[in-house]
């Protein structure tokens, strides 16, 4: 608290000034602290050369280089993130291209310097009274540099007064624009200016920078904390400047890891490599209560949940050590990082990285975000029970496959395994399938069939096997699946691919005409038996094949006991493959033609050209009617209008 004696000083300052008219300056011992004012770190170590710079070394080396070539362009626009160097560069770059061998190097060109915040000059008086100064030649030095910070901040009519004097400004005139937002600029604006782009500034020279301040200010630190630091600066040098001044604060000028991690809310490593371990091990009560831990701690589930992706990123980063200097911490967590991956398979990591980052997308618009978490856990941590439950399954499921196989006949066991374990179908569908292949001797063009087919071919027919899985098997699912393990190739002409095609549906029917048929009813023509069999087809609740049947036209169709099926695309014919075997049974019941035979042909509807253009309209009525030519020819006619 000041004293009486420090009042009496003050009177005193007062009663010197009215008399004397001037302003004496008093140091007051009683008042003072014996300490100098505090500045803060970003101020007091703010660079002052190119070479103080950190992390923009191409963007200090053009422009050096542009000073010493006197090759310096009238107008510069800096843009980039916050605190990585615009300002800084822009001031440098100002007094460096007055600074030549008449001046000596402490001589101070700050008079040559305008800074202008466009953020509270923004209107068009304020750019008017600007270029009224630009047209005033230096005193002293060569350039005057007006610095024109957060330009982005300009109004519209701002930026169109300001164009005129940016593309031709005086000789001694330079420009330099800096922003955080390039794309908020005009195109004019940029047009006219050199465009640099400021970096965000790598952790590495953070920490060399943070480093040497320490160093210089006599603070302690551990190596990991300063990393810290730099990771929640995120590039910017003049937050990580803060952050550390706030910590040596806090710290009492010690800065430790667990002290940075508490003042900075961040989350420790150890907290990421307890749940991998876990989750990898598949140790779901262990997750559960690290996640817990961590929750009750107050951070954020979106952050945990982020920072997990990102700690399963730098395990990917650790597995080659090619990619090792992409790992942006210090070394004892290197360590720790490249021992853990080399526990964990790259497989289970990449699907780890997958679950985390998709919980990470739906954290925030989540009802239960923790349920959300815990779920998202638990996910991971059963990735490599999958795994395991998988292989099991399939060993399980082969043994009920390979008895059905065995069980129809004993002669069954004789027969390969691999022709009906390659075959997509069920084991059933292949065994009635098999037998109809192994009749065919003759090869057909027409015909394609898996590899596995054709080996079977060349064994002898078994019958009796045949009509076993027939006697055990409904007529319906098995036998109408059958003819989707044979495909169709269309590409040939129509009466090339009839005989084939008629062939195939014979072979495909085989099988039906050993079992017990319905009674015969009268003799019907084809059209009858046609509607029938779609009426038939749609009580079934078949209403594709039903579409199929309804459209043809069965009388144009219908040619030497052959049925032409016209299908509009491939999907029709997939369809009525399947169901073909059964159509041509049921037409040969219903009109006592045993002889009948089918074939499809594939039709896609070709769309006209329109006619667009007077020209277009003009050739087609033509060729309607020739006399137009003639017309158009004697009366010297312009279709165009």
């Amino acid at each position: 608290m000041p004293t009486s004696a420090d009042y009496d000083a003050i009177i005193r300052i007062e009663a010197d000034y009215l008399v004397n008219n001037k302003f004496k300056k008093y140091t007051f011992d009683a008042m003072s602290t014996g300490q100098e004012n505090f500045i803060v770190s970003a101020r007091k170590y703010r660079p002052e050369s190119w070479k103080e710079v950190i992390g923009q070394e191409s963007i200090t080396e053009t422009l050096l280089n542009s000073i010493q070539q006197d090759h310096m362009a009238h107008a510069y626009l800096f843009c980039g993130p916050r605190g990585v160097g615009k300002t800084t560069c822009a001031r440098i770059f100002a007094k460096e291209i007055n600074r030549s061998e008449d001046h000596s190097e402490d001589e101070d060109f700050s008079f040559n310097i305008f800074e202008l915040d466009a953020a509270s000059n923004n209107s068009v008086e304020d750019i008017r009274s600007l270029t009224d100064q630009v047209r005033i030649p230096p005193q002293v030095g060569k350039y005057k540099v007006y610095i024109i910070d957060e330009v982005h901040m300009l109004s519209k009519q701002a930026f169109n007064a300001f164009l005129k004097t940016l593309e031709e400004p005086p000789k001694h005139a330079i420009f330099i624009l800096a922003t955080t937002e390039k794309h908020k600029i005009i195109p004019t604006i940029l047009s006219r200016c050199q465009i640099y782009d400021f970096n965000r500034i790598g952790v590495e020279d953070i920490v060399g920078q943070l480093k040497s301040i320490a160093e210089q200010e006599n603070i302690k630190y551990e190596e990991e904390a300063l990393h810290v630091v730099a990771q929640k600066a995120d590039g910017a040098m003049r937050d990580a400047l803060s952050i550390f001044d706030q910590l040596s604060s806090f710290t009492n000028e010690n800065l430790s890891y667990e002290a940075v991690l508490k003042n900075l809310h961040v989350l420790d490593y150890d907290y990421y490599f307890k749940v991998t371990d876990s989750l990898y091990t598949s140790d779901f009560a262990e997750v559960l209560v690290i996640l817990d831990s961590i929750l009750k701690q107050g951070f954020n589930g979106s952050h945990f949940i982020g920072g997990l992706a990102s700690h399963f990123r730098d395990l990917l980063v650790c597995k080659d050590p090619r990619t090792l200097g992409l790992l942006e911490v210090g070394d004892s967590v290197k360590a720790k990082y490249s021992e853990q991956a080399q526990k964990i398979e790259s497989n289970w990591i990449l699907a780890a990285l997958s679950l985390a980052s998709e919980t990470d997308f739906k954290y925030r618009n989540a009802s239960n975000q923790r349920l959300l978490l815990e779920t998202a856990m638990l996910s991971i941590a059963s990735i490599e029970l999958e795994k395991k439950n998988s292989s099991q399954e399939v060993k399980i499921l082969q043994a009920p496959t390979e008895k059905k196989k065995l069980e129809p006949t004993p002669e069954k066991q004789a027969a390969p395994e691999p022709a009906v374990s390659k075959t997509p179908e069920s084991p059933a569908e292949v065994i009635s399938a098999t037998p109809e292949i192994k009749e065919e001797e003759k090869p057909d063009e027409e015909v394609t069939a898996e590899p596995q087919v054709e080996e079977d071919a060349e064994e002898p027919a078994k019958p009796e096997e045949k009509s076993a899985v027939v006697d055990d098997a409904p007529v319906s699912k098995r036998t109408r699946r059958k003819p989707s393990t044979v495909s169709l190739k269309l590409d040939n002409p129509i009466k090339e691919e009839a005989p084939a095609v008629k062939e195939l549906f014979e072979e495909q029917v085989s099988e039906l005409q050993g079992q017990p048929s319905e009674p015969a009813d009268e003799k019907l023509d084809l059209e009858s038996a046609w509607k029938r069999l779609s009426t038939e087809s749609f009580e079934d609740g078949k209403s594709a094949l039903y579409s199929i049947l309804a459209k043809q036209k069965i009388d144009e169709q219908f040619e030497e006991d052959v049925i032409t099926v016209i299908l509009s695309h491939e999907v029709d014919q997939e369809e009525f493959v399947q169901h073909s075997a059964n159509v041509l049974m049921k037409l040969r019941n219903y009109m006592h033609n045993p002889s009948l035979g089918l074939k499809t042909l594939v039709q896609e509807t070709k769309h006209e050209t329109k006619l667009f253009t007077a020209q277009d309209k003009f050739e087609y009525l033509a060729g309607q009617n020739p006399a137009l030519r003639q017309l158009k020819q004697d009366l010297d006619l312009d279709i165009s209008h």
